[in-house]
Formats: structure tokens, C-alpha cells, sequence
């Protein structure tokens, strides 16, 4: 019998029945295995935590953000942080209140192009994934928007439909 055929002796001390589902209960532990590695890679986002008037701000800005964001119902993550919201979409946009001043505003990226929508400037910063992350400059509290490559036909329109939330929460 050549080797590749051989049964290990372990599976031939066990009864009939038993030799003939190890296989298929082998491979249901695979599958089973492979799907929950394969979760939402996304669904878990790292909260900034905020302290004094930036934690007010920013739990007050939560209060005040849509349920629905350019047709996407809200769906923040898991576990839930008043400093992170997230609409459904796929790819998703996040929203987190409270982040530290981004290092890249003091080097070369800090001339990207930075839009101001009512009163409200977003410094823009392309992704190494092709999608955008907004930042709102002179403000009390900083407010970064990631909006993936696909979830919106502008990458800026998350940014600015949310213009309005953060003018009215977070002081300039």
C-alpha cells in the first residue's frame, strides 16, 4: 500500500462510524474556522478618548449626527464609543471625535487641499487604499472622517454633510 494511503493508526483504533466522519468533521471545523476569521475586518475601530471640553464636544456632536448619511443607515461599530460613529455602506465611512492633532499637519502634507464648508475646514489626506481621510482644522475638538475608496461618489461628500453637526457641537 503506498504511504499516501495509509491510515494513521490513531484513526484505526477508533470504531467504523467514527474513522468515516472524521473527514467531514475535519473540514466543517476548517470552514468553520475560515468564516470567523473572515468578519467584518472593519467592524472594530479604535476610539480616541478625549479628555475635558474635547469629551464634551465631542458627546455632543454624537447626539447630533444623522441616522442616515447619503443613503446609508448608521451602524457604528461594535464596541460602541460616543467618539465613533459609522454609516453601512461598503465600504464604510467612520467618524471619530476626539483625535489627536494628526502629525502630518506639521510636515509637507499639511499644504494638501483643505476645503472649508461653512465656516468648517477639512484637511484632506489620500489613503494608501485609494480612499480619504478628513480632518477639521481650528477647531475646539479634532474630527476625522475616513471615507473609503467606493463609498461615495465625491469622497468629500461625507465630510460635508456632516459640515453642519460639527459646526454646531464643536467650537472654531
Amino acid at each position: 500500500m503506498a504511504r499516501e494511503l495509509r491510515i494513521p493508526r490513531a484513526l484505526t483504533a477508533l470504531p467504523a462510524p467514527i474513522r468515516w466522519l472524521a473527514l467531514p468533521l475535519a473540514l466543517t471545523c476548517t470552514v468553520v474556522v475560515l468564516l470567523g476569521s473572515w468578519g467584518s475586518a472593519d467592524e472594530s475601530v479604535a476610539a480616541p478618548r478625549p479628555g475635558g471640553k474635547a469629551a464634551e464636544y465631542c458627546r455632543a456632536l454624537a447626539a447630533a449626527l444623522p441616522q442616515e448619511l447619503l443613503g446609508h443607515a448608521r451602524k457604528d461599530p461594535s464596541p460602541a464609543s460616543p467618539y465613533v460613529a459609522a454609516w453601512a455602506s461598503s465600504p464604510r465611512t467612520v467618524l471619530r471625535c476626539g483625535i489627536d492633532r494628526p502629525e502630518e499637519l506639521d510636515g509637507e502634507h499639511a499644504k494638501d487641499w483643505s476645503p472649508t464648508v461653512d465656516d468648517v475646514t477639512w484637511w484632506s489626506q489620500k489613503l494608501t487604499d485609494g480612499g480619504y481621510r478628513f480632518v477639521t482644522t481650528m477647531r475646539a475638538a479634532y474630527v476625522e472622517v475616513t471615507v473609503p475608496a467606493g463609498a461615495a461618489a465625491n469622497p468629500f461628500d461625507p465630510a460635508a454633510a456632516l459640515t453642519g453637526a460639527v459646526k454646531a457641537t464643536i467650537p472654531g
